[in-house]
C-alpha cells in the first residue's frame, strides 16, 4: 500500500478530509500537511447546515487545502438514508432517532468517492478516539474500499489538550476563537442537532435553556394547539396538510411545524459502541412528528404478527445503524424485510401539536385492516362471540396442565409431611 512520502520535493500523496470548518478540523488539515506530508482535499457535506457549508469550503482553501468540495446532499440524505431508516421504525435504546448515526455513512461514502476521483490514497476525519463516529466513518470506508488508508488524528497525534491545539493553530496562522465558546459540542443536520460534552457530561445537570436551536421551550410554545395531517405512501411521508413535497422539503417543513411547538427534545444517557456510557441531548422535531404519524398509519395497515415481528427486529436494525454497520449485509438484508412490510403503509395521520407533545388524534388508510362492524359493541360483523370460549380454553390449556401438575405435587408434599 502506498504510504505518504517523506521527500518534500517529491509528489505528495493525497488524503480526503471530512472538514467542518471548525477549529479542530482546521488544525487537522494543517497537521496532515505538516506532520504527515499529505496534500489535503477537503470535503464538506451540506446536510442542511446552511451558509456555513460554503464558508467551510472557502476556509479550507485559505488554510492550505489543494481542493475543497462542498456538496449539497440534502435530498439524497433524506431519501436514501433517513426515510429507509424510518421505514424500520428504529429507535436506539428505546428513544434515540439516530440523527447523527444516519449521517455518517453518507459522508463517508462521499469521501471514498472523492478519494477515487482525486486519486487519494487515504481518508481522514475529526472524530475522537472515544466516540462512535470514528467507527462509523471507518467502517463505511472499508466496506466501500477495503484498501483505503484511514488516518484518525485524535488517535495519532501527541497533543495533550486544548492548549496544545491552540498553540499549533497560532503557529500556523489558523484563527483561534477569542470569544468564549458554548461549553458543549454540537452536530447538526436536517434530521437533528445533538449536544454533548462540557457541562452536559454531568448527567444530573439540566441542559441550559438557551442551548436549543430547533425547538422552542415547551413552556413558551403557542397557547393554541395546531393540527397537522401527514400523508404516507409505501411507508414514506409524501405530503403535509395536502402539499406534496420532496423528501428534504417535507422534513424541513416538519421541523418547522414541530419545532415551534417544542416537540422533539430528548435527554439521554446512551451506551456507546466503544464500551462507555455517554450523555447526549438531542433535538429531532420533524423526525419525532413523522415517527408518531407513521406509527398511527401502521396501526391500521399492518397485520398484528407482522407489526410485532417488525418491532422485534427494529432494535437490532437501530443497533446496526448506531454502531456503523450501514453497509453491512445484515443491515441490507433487514432493509429488504422492512421495505416489504412498509409497502402497505399508505394513509394519513392527524397529529395535534401542543407544548412539547405530538399526539395522534386521527388516522385513515385506503386499505385499513380496521373493521368497525367487526369490533363494534353493537351486533354485526362476522365475529361469533361464542367462539371465544373455545379459543380461550385452547390457549389456556398448557397453563391448566401446569396448574394441575403443581397442585398434585403440592398435595404429595402435604401427604409426606403428614
Amino acid at each position: 500500500m502506498t504510504q505518504p512520502t517523506t521527500d518534500q520535493t517529491a509528489r505528495k500523496d493525497k488524503i480526503v478530509l471530512a472538514y467542518s470548518g471548525g477549529l479542530d478540523t482546521s488544525i487537522i488539515l494543517k497537521w496532515l500537511q505538516t506532520e504527515k506530508n499529505y496534500d489535503v482535499v477537503c470535503f464538506t457535506a451540506d446536510l442542511g447546515q446552511g451558509d456555513e457549508v460554503e464558508e467551510a469550503r472557502v476556509k479550507a482553501l485559505n488554510t492550505g487545502a489543494v481542493a475543497a468540495y462542498a456538496l449539497d446532499l440534502k435530498e439524497e440524505f433524506v431519501r436514501d438514508y433517513v426515510f429507509p431508516m424510518f421505514r424500520s421504525s428504529a429507535l436506539y435504546e428505546g428513544y434515540y432517532l439516530l440523527g447523527t448515526s444516519i449521517a455518517r455513512p453518507l459522508i463517508a461514502k462521499k469521501m471514498v468517492e472523492i478519494a477515487a476521483k482525486e486519486g487519494a490514497v487515504a481518508v481522514s476525519h475529526g472524530a475522537t478516539g472515544k466516540g462512535n463516529d470514528q467507527v462509523r466513518f471507518e467502517m463505511t470506508a472499508y466496506a466501500l474500499n477495503p484498501d483505503i488508508v484511514t488516518v484518525a488524528p485524535w488517535r495519532d497525534w501527541t497533543f495533550q489538550g486544548r492548549a496544545d491545539l491552540e498553540a499549533f493553530a497560532r503557529e500556523h496562522g489558523i484563527p483561534v476563537p477569542t470569544t468564549k465558546k458554548d461549553p458543549w459540542s454540537t452536530d447538526a443536520n436536517m434530521l437533528h442537532i445533538s449536544y454533548e460534552g462540557g457541562i452536559l457530561e454531568d448527567p444530573w445537570a439540566e441542559p441550559p435553556a438557551h442551548m436549543f436551536k430547533l425547538t422552542v421551550d415547551p413552556a413558551d410554545a403557542p397557547a393554541d394547539a395546531e393540527y397537522v395531517e401527514i400523508e404516507f405512501e409505501a411507508g414514506n411521508p409524501v405530503a403535509i396538510d395536502g402539499e406534496q413535497l420532496s423528501p428534504a422539503s417535507l422534513l424541513a417543513k416538519a421541523n418547522a411545524l414541530a419545532g415551534r411547538h417544542g416537540v422533539g427534545r430528548l435527554d439521554l444517557v446512551e451506551n456507546r459502541f466503544v464500551g462507555m456510557k455517554s450523555r447526549g441531548v438531542y433535538e429531532t422535531p420533524g423526525g419525532t412528528l413523522l415517527y408518531h404519524a407513521r406509527r398511527a398509519v401502521e396501526s391500521l395497515t399492518l397485520d398484528r404478527e407482522v407489526l410485532h415481528q417488525r418491532d422485534q427486529l427494529a432494535p437490532k436494525y437501530a443497533e446496526l445503524v448506531y454502531n456503523g454497520f450501514w453497509f453491512a449485509p445484515e443491515r441490507e438484508a433487514l432493509q429488504v424485510y422492512f421495505d416489504h412490510v412498509a409497502a402497505s403503509v399508505t394513509g394519513t395521520a392527524r397529529i395535534k401539536l401542543y407544548r412539547g407533545n405530538a399526539t395522534v388524534v386521527g388516522r385513515k388508510a385506503p386499505a385499513s385492516l380496521y373493521d368497525k362492524d367487526l369490533v363494534s359493541f353493537e351486533a354485526g360483523g362476522d365475529y361469533n362471540q361464542h367462539d371465544a370460549g373455545a379459543f380461550i380454553k385452547l390457549n389456556a390449556l398448557r397453563m391448566r396442565v401446569q396448574a394441575r401438575v403443581q397442585a398434585k405435587a403440592g398435595k404429595q408434599v402435604q401427604e409426606q409431611e403428614a
